[in-house]
């Protein structure tokens, strides 16, 4: 069970790349929200809401 523990966390740690190898930003959620549990971002134009539940999820909405 340690060694599937072990390998989860790796994967979790591993730095995400796009299907051509190219780094995909990592942000941590703490740093995005900053003591908020509601942001705002502007998508071309449109304003979409990035909340952060009860239960510790993401929600974002149009």
């Amino acid at each position: 069970m340690s060694q599937l523990n072990d390998q989860s966390t790796e994967r979790r740690n591993k730095p995400s790349t796009t299907a051509n190898g190219t780094p995909i930003a990592r942000i941590k959620s703490t740093d995005l929200f900053r003591q908020m549990r509601e942001l705002e971002i502007d998508h071309g134009g449109r304003i979409y809401k990035l909340r952060l539940t009860q239960l510790n999820k993401l929600i974002l909405t149009a």
